[in-house]
């Protein structure tokens, strides 16, 4: 596609994929192979030399999701993708391919549920320290900082606190001691471009926004190529030291030829080719569909849940709401700074008397939907306390920004007047 078109609504539509060359179809095909021919014994070693890129193997590389990864790059300005089975696999994935029994991450706090506890608990049983800091002052991410620290890591708009993370702040105090910033994108697709604030890898659950539908579960991983991991060899050893999964490969030398995918390219290789965590071709056929309307989703997205927003605002039985354009000080000015277009379609309110007060909410919703997703073209509801976050410790609870009335709601698109007014009725009967 012609780097003209840089638009998200263009971009989501072209991106990566103009036809079939042998049938001239212009939908992208569902290759629903394990396997892929060789040519000969000279292709297939060049295959997997690196020498040349093609095809090998589903589990490691599939030209439907090709497609989903090319357009996904392009959409957030990336030089290259990796599609993986889930949103958890691909916050797993980034740093499992920087870091290693011994190292460290600082991490933001104010992250997903699921994130949290996989940091906390299954990345510890890895070997891999995860340090929490509030990314309300970037500088506590350099207080945690040691020589064995391989990576920030924070969420843009951050799952259920909705105050979005400092980007460039923290990428700034990262990038001259060779940290890369890792940020998951997932809240808000199109509406910030962590790139252009200096963020090295971007993930995402693909079952969200980009999907769009809640059929399918999927996540991706995006290289920036704007990280010289060559510069820092004590501190990005995975990058520059000899890797024994791939016959010995130095990955910031062994990809030259081929751009700056040295971080993509091993995630690829060795850790998705290890633990197996691959899209189905299937699930990347749906989420390119989700692509192709997902510029004008977030649009109505975040139309509608500035409406609802202001309605909750003025609410006698709600106490306090959740969302970026309501919000004060350094949290409106973040807002303000990275969200170009739109505050996004997830925002949080805490209700007057408690929790039960919420759990009477959630079970007066008549058209909402109780499930425990966000980003569908469906309005959704949850209590965190007692679901997503349910295995936090009060404290964990709090650092995280769930009360026990905290409710969150996933705007959806249809008419704001029968949102606001399902809203209405479920709050009455409290």
């Amino acid at each position: 596609m012609s780097k003209i078109y840089t638009n998200p609504e263009t971009i989501g539509l072209h991106a990566g994929w103009r036809k079939d060359e042998n049938t001239n179809s212009v939908a992208v095909p569902i290759h629903q192979t394990s396997s892929f021919l060789f040519d000969d014994c000279d292709h297939a070693a060049n295959l997997f030399s690196l020498s040349e890129v093609g095809n090998i193997y589903s589990r490691i590389m599939n030209p439907t999701c090709a497609v989903l990864e090319d357009r996904i790059a392009a959409l957030e300005g990336g030089v290259g993708s990796l599609a993986v089975a889930s949103g958890q696999a691909a916050s797993a994935i980034a740093i499992q391919n920087i870091a290693k029994n011994g190292d460290n991450i600082v991490a933001s706090s104010h992250l997903y549920g699921g994130t949290y506890n996989q940091f906390k608990n299954s990345m510890s049983d890895m070997g891999i320290e995860v340090r929490f800091v509030d990314p309300a002052d970037p500088q506590n991410f350099i207080n945690a900082t040691d020589d064995k620290t391989r990576a920030y890591y924070g969420e843009v708009l951050p799952n259920p606190s909705f105050e979005v993370f400092p980007i460039s702040e923290v990428a700034e105090l990262g990038r001259p001691l060779g940290i890369p910033l890792i940020v998951d994108n997932t809240a808000a697709p199109v509406i910030c471009k962590p790139f252009d604030h200096g963020a090295t890898i971007i993930i995402h659950s693909t079952t969200k926004f980009i999907g769009g539908h809640g059929t399918s579960i999927g996540g991706i991983i995006v290289d920036s190529g704007n990280f010289d991991w060559e510069l820092f060899p004590d501190r990005q050893p995975a990058l520059n030291t000899p890797d024994a999964s791939y016959g010995g490969a130095i990955w910031t030398e062994a990809v030259k030829p081929l751009g700056p995918i040295a971080y993509i390219l091993k995630a690829r290789t060795t850790i998705l080719r290890d633990m197996g965590a691959a899209m189905s071709p299937f699930n990347a056929f749906m989420f390119i569909q989700g692509l192709e309307t997902l510029a004008l989703r977030m649009r109505e997205h975040c139309s509608n849940a500035e409406k609802v927003a202001q309605y909750l605002t003025n609410h006698d039985l709600v106490e306090k709401v959740i969302y970026p354009s309501v919000m004060e000080g350094y949290a409106k000015e973040r807002a303000d700074k990275y969200l170009t277009r739109g505050n996004g379609g997830l925002m949080g309110f805490e209700i007057k008397g408690g929790v039960e007060a919420g759990k009477k909410f959630i079970n007066a919703l008549e058209m909402v939907y109780h499930v425990a997703n966000i980003g569908d073209s469906r309005s959704l509801a949850i209590h965190p306390a007692s679901t997503t976050h349910s295995q936090l410790s009060p404290e964990e609870l709090e650092s995280t920004g769930v009360s026990p009335s905290f409710v969150r709601l996933s705007i959806g698109l249809e008419h704001i007047d029968d949102i606001i007014a399902d809203y209405e009725q479920a709050l009455s009967k409290i």
